[in-house]
């Protein structure tokens, strides 16, 4: 194998193509990125890139110098507009690079209000890429008025920043609490009171009936008619794998690129990793968004290009920053039954369990807490949920 092409150039593509060449591959290594930026991390975008508190530099991932050193070809601003699986080329607009092992790591996209309501007025924002935070950021002044519509992540992010930058917010979701497909209803509660005592006026159970301005964004109705005067709005309301290219050349696609454990696509010649990735798990498939899955996953794809055979095993861990709290979640909680709250002296910590045991951990400022849940998830290990509960067991007393 001599030529090995990566399209997506974000952190999955960044990690896949620095772990080719630390395996030993020496042929020619091509990654491919649609945006102009070298790749860089997105996490810090919502956070202290959109405060201001971190300049565009420190974002990138790494220094220029290490792709020349590398010999990594790096192509930016150079979107792939289709895949030849027979001739094994990728068509840029200037041309066909050939490889003999191709990588997808093209991740996700956000999802937009409809046209129709108003979701492309000049004002609306979202919050996935550099480009987007360009936009936004010299919005965030004081004394302007933001809607949020979604209560996940990114929303309550884009909302913490907007209060902290001394702007009116109001957080719109259509679901009856926060957090609803990502967290349980004990940590929702928690953030919620969170940002309505940092001045959010948090509306759930309330859709978007349609967004009003003509040359831009003045305001929202509501679903139940109520009216909300805004400046500007983030729309927050999840992601899509992003699998047009895939689809487009016949490659197997269910929520994701379908890849096997090794990941690799429907075609031998094709892997995935990243957002864009849908993985075996439990006996169906498992899309992972997160910047551990971004660079675990993809090193282990490289690996398996250069023949190591062996399985993925994912250990899901996730992060937000709101405020001057941290939260940081270990392992996936959506099949658990019960869910344990501790108020210990590191901090406080939510701990799922379901039938197979401990699941998951949401740790509110709590590092401890999460790092216990992480050793205790990789180990298998489930602890009694009494003791946990219980603030006066130590931690390190529940093992491994």
């Amino acid at each position: 194998m001599d030529r090995i092409a990566i399209v997506g150039a974000g952190q999955a593509g960044a990690a896949l193509a620095a772990a080719l060449r630390a395996s030993g591959f020496s042929g020619r290594l091509t990654l491919i990125g649609d945006e102009p930026a070298p790749p860089y991390q997105r996490p810090p975008l919502s956070k202290a890139y959109l405060k201001g508190e971190l300049t565009r530099e420190r974002l990138f991932l790494r220094p220029a110098r290490f792709w020349a050193e590398q010999e990594i070809a790096l192509c930016t601003g150079a979107a792939v507009l289709a895949i030849d699986r027979t001739a094994r080329t990728v068509q840029l607009a200037d041309g066909a690079i050939g490889y003999d092992a191709l990588a997808l790591t093209t991740g996700s996209r956000p999802r937009r209000l409809p046209a129709a309501i108003g979701g492309d007025l000049p004002g609306v924002h979202v919050i996935r890429g550099l480009g987007d935070i360009d936009a936004l950021a010299p919005a965030i002044r004081p004394g302007r008025r933001l809607l949020v519509v979604g209560g996940g992540y990114i929303g309550l992010e884009a909302a913490a920043v907007a209060r902290e930058r001394g702007l009116s917010v109001t957080l719109v979701e259509a679901a009856p609490r926060i957090l609803g497909r990502v967290a349980a209803a004990e940590t929702a509660a928690w953030f919620a009171d969170l940002h309505r005592s940092r001045g959010v006026d948090l509306r759930v159970g309330i859709g978007i009936g349609r967004l009003t301005g003509t040359d831009r964004l003045t305001g929202a109705v509501l679903t139940d008619g109520t009216g909300i005067a805004a400046d500007l709005a983030v729309v927050g309301i999840g992601i899509a794998p992003e699998t047009r290219l895939a689809e487009a050349a016949g490659l197997a696609c269910e929520g994701g690129i379908v890849v096997d454990a090794h990941g690799r696509t429907s075609d031998p010649a094709i892997w995935a990793a990243g957002d864009c990735a849908a993985l075996p798990f439990r006996g169906g498939r498992l899309r992972l968004e997160s910047v551990q899955n971004a660079i675990d996953g993809a090193e282990a794809v490289a690996r398996n290009m250069l023949g190591a055979d062996a399985p993925y095993a994912p250990q899901p861990w996730f992060w937000s920053d709101q405020y001057d709290v941290k939260l940081q979640i270990a392992g996936l909680g959506g099949g658990a039954s019960n869910v344990v709250v501790r108020n210990g002296p590191e901090g406080r910590s939510h701990w799922y369990f379901g039938a197979g045991g401990l699941c998951a951990v949401d740790a509110i400022n709590a590092p401890r807490a999460f790092m216990t849940a992480k050793r205790l998830l990789a180990a298998g290990v489930s602890p009694d949920p009494a003791r946990v509960g219980d603030p006066a067991t130590d931690l390190r007393a529940l093992g491994p």
